[in-house]
């Protein structure tokens, strides 16, 4: 499908000269949360999404500053001759459509899930089309033997509509139809007659089996009043296999039938238009011999007469590339032996594909799923963490993949990085999110109880146990997640019990002797360097190895300054709500703590700030009101101007003058008094202020 059938065509654009405040207006009015910014010759220059204005807000940066400033440069674009598979990436919701150098359309998620469901509601039409052109009758219901499927075939033989049946009881709506009974024995039954409005029909029920529990059954029954009335007709025995074969020929589906040695004696002309092969190669002969030459798959016949009893198979027919689907019957004689197997065969080549094109739709759907739910914790955390470096980012990615799996996972890091937030999220986004998540922090334990709160213990195990025993964490954590934190400080003759724990998934409980099994994920975490702990022999190197199958490293704060601003904006929205505050944070604070090397990581900056919150007197958190060691920080800052990235120096000159004059003419408003408080010519300070815009066509100088 190309970009051009999908794209949103004249998608509403900005200029980098419009100010934050004006784009977020544009973005209101239009109900949009992305534009392209192109310049004066419509050409792409950038991309604005809600998340840059949401940035603007959030970092404390005036409104009216210039998209230009705040877009991101680096867009990836596409043509509208581009296909629709170029663009899917998890990490990409929009793409401006280029045709030349002009922008002529957008492409986002939404234009991405219409797609999506238009596909899926085709599917389910073009499946429930299929289903109202097969000429037998089929009627399905589901446990609790409520009607599900009910074809047209059905309505017409039984003069009902669908609508009115659908979630009826089966014994309401067609007493005889031995649906119920199928579903309760996970049996099928063939070649049942039913009696229906006068028509005797042949059903073929069979129960509907997924992940090996049966959730249903279905029935195909098979109008064969006709051939009833006429084997009645015992002494016209001519024209009874005169009407015998016409029934047999005009049968919808492929009849096949073979003698008690496997000798094929005939087959309908459906057979041959079903499979796509001539009759030739299959009349007089044994079937086991058709097998052999490719013609099919597998033999129904041949399996039949191996296990004397209805078998139903799927055949693969080499040479056309059918797939059918194949119910073998045995007839027996007065002896009890197989004289007869009657086949019947139905072409299910075209369903197999819409179950394939169906399957195709889950699994992408299963996919999008977990990119959204790894681009909602990249871009929004898990509702305690702050995402905002690539750091991160690729830390949360590697988070989401190992909590599929149940391997069992090391996080070290420096205290305060959020080791345990990270145990949590792996827990909340595993198979095992429904089961108890259990922190054990190995440090905070006397050594002496350590074992027995762990393991747990029996009756009468010490002095002082209580007379029934007690579960420890690894009983309590069964079928969830047992978070091991400050595993280093796991004393040596505890190490020896957990490597046993984790090899056999046994437990001994103390004052015990039977093992007990455990069904747990082992997530463990530490500060400490464990590698110096094997060598100085404080720690055990084949326990490492078993906890160290998926390492994870929580870089420290100081790695990802980039946070910072995000962290001080959610505690300051946190501690406001806890202590019913409205304080807020100066830009001179932010910047000195992006200056601040923080050794106590993300919880030194959270007890900061609720210590803020809780002792400054005024609204406005200043530099003033922060502890002693940040002075002399603040001291060098104000002294100095802070390259945070490498640019051209041209810019960089362009950005400081810039910066300078907007302060200036915040405080002063007169070109005097600017030029006074500058040490320049007053002539200076207007060309300059000309020449960033800064005032506006309004502005007064004097």
């Amino acid at each position: 499908m190309k970009l051009a059938e999908i794209m949103t065509p004249d998608p509403i654009m900005l200029s980098p000269c419009m100010t934050a405040r004006e784009a977020a207006r544009v973005f209101s009015e239009h109900r949009i949360d992305s534009a392209p910014v192109v310049d004066q010759n419509q050409r792409l220059v950038g991309l604005l999404t809600k998340s840059h204005l949401l940035r603007v807000l959030g970092q404390g940066l005036s409104p009216e500053i210039l998209v230009e400033q705040i877009m991101t440069r680096d867009v990836q674009t596409c043509s509208p001759e581009d296909e629709l598979d170029s663009i899917i990436y998890p990490d990409r919701g929009r793409y401006p459509v280029v045709d030349g150098d002009k922008v002529v359309g957008m492409v986002t998620r939404t234009n991405l899930l219409r797609v999506f469901f238009d596909s899926y509601h085709k599917l389910s039409t073009e499946f429930e089309t299929i289903l109202n052109s097969t000429h037998n009758l089929i009627i399905s219901i589901d446990e609790y033997e409520r009607i599900e499927v009910f074809n047209r075939a059905a309505e017409e033989v039984l003069g009902v509509k669908a609508g009115e049946v659908r979630g009826k009881k089966i014994t309401d709506v067609i007493p005889s139809s031995g649906l119920g009974e199928v579903v309760k024995s996970g049996r099928p039954e063939t070649l049942q007659k039913v009696e229906l409005n006068g028509r005797t029909l042949v059903s073929n029920r069979t129960p509907i089996i997924k992940d090996g529990k049966i959730i249903g059954a279905v029935a195909v029954l098979q109008d064969m009043s006709e051939i009833e009335e006429i084997s009645k007709e015992l002494k016209y025995v001519k024209e009874l296999n005169e009407e015998l074969n016409a029934v047999f020929e005009s049968s919808f589906d492929g009849l096949y039938i073979a003698d008690g040695n496997g000798i094929t004696l005939r087959l309908n002309k459906a057979f041959e238009r079903i499979t796509g092969i001539n009759g030739r190669e299959f009349l007089n002969r044994n079937v086991e011999d058709i097998v052999e030459e490719g013609i099919v798959s597998e033999s129904v016949t041949a399996q039949v007469l191996k296990q004397r009893q209805p078998v139903t198979i799927i055949q693969l027919y080499a040479k056309t590339g059918k797939t059918t689907l194949a119910t073998g019957t045995p007839v027996f004689d007065k002896k009890g032996n197989i004289f007869r197997v009657v086949c019947n065969v139905r072409d299910v080549t075209e369903l197999n594909m819409l179950k394939q094109r169906l399957e195709q739709v889950e699994g992408l759907s299963e996919h999008y799923e977990k990119q959204l739910r790894t681009l909602r914790l990249q871009y929004a955390g898990s509702g305690k963490m702050v995402v905002r470096s690539p750091r991160m980012r690729d830390l949360m990615e590697t988070i989401i993949r190992v909590a599929q799996v149940d391997s069992t996972v090391l996080i070290t890091g420096e205290s305060g990085t959020g080791k345990e937030l990270l145990a949590e999220t792996i827990h909340a986004n595993s198979a095992r999110k429904d089961g108890p998540f259990i922190k054990v922090n190995c440090g905070a334990i006397p050594e002496s109880l350590l074992e027995s709160e762990l393991f747990g213990y029996d009756a009468g195990a010490f002095t002082g146990a209580r007379k029934e025993g007690k579960a420890g964490y690894f009983e309590l954590a069964n079928g969830g997640t047992l978070f091991l934190d400050e595993i280093g400080d796991l004393p040596l003759n505890l190490q020896v019990k957990l490597l046993r724990v984790i090899q056999s998934r046994e437990i001994v409980r103390v004052g015990g002797i039977k093992p007990l099994k455990v069904d747990i994920r082992i997530v463990a975490a530490t500060n400490r360097n464990l590698v110096d702990m094997i060598r100085r022999k404080e720690f055990r190197e084949d326990l490492y190895y078993r906890l160290n199958v998926v390492p994870v490293n929580v870089p420290p704060l100081r790695q990802r300054k980039e946070e910072i601003p995000s962290l001080v904006v959610h505690f300051l929205q946190v501690f406001n709500r806890k202590y019913k505050q409205v304080k807020r944070i100066s830009p001179e604070v932010i910047d000195l703590f992006m200056e601040y090397d923080w050794p106590g990581n993300v919880r030194e900056l959270e007890n900061l700030m609720e210590r803020l919150v809780v002792i400054t007197p005024s609204d406005t958190i200043t530099v003033q009101d922060l502890p002693s060691h940040f002075g002399n920080l603040a001291k060098d800052w104000s002294n100095k101007v802070h390259v945070l990235d490498i640019v051209p120096l041209r810019e960089a000159v362009e950005s400081v003058e810039k910066q300078i004059l907007e302060k200036a003419y915040v405080q002063f408003r007169t070109t005097r008094q600017m030029a006074r408080a500058l040490k320049v010519d007053a002539s200076t300070v207007v060309r300059k202020a000309a020449k960033y815009g800064i005032g506006g066509k309004q502005a007064v100088w004097l």
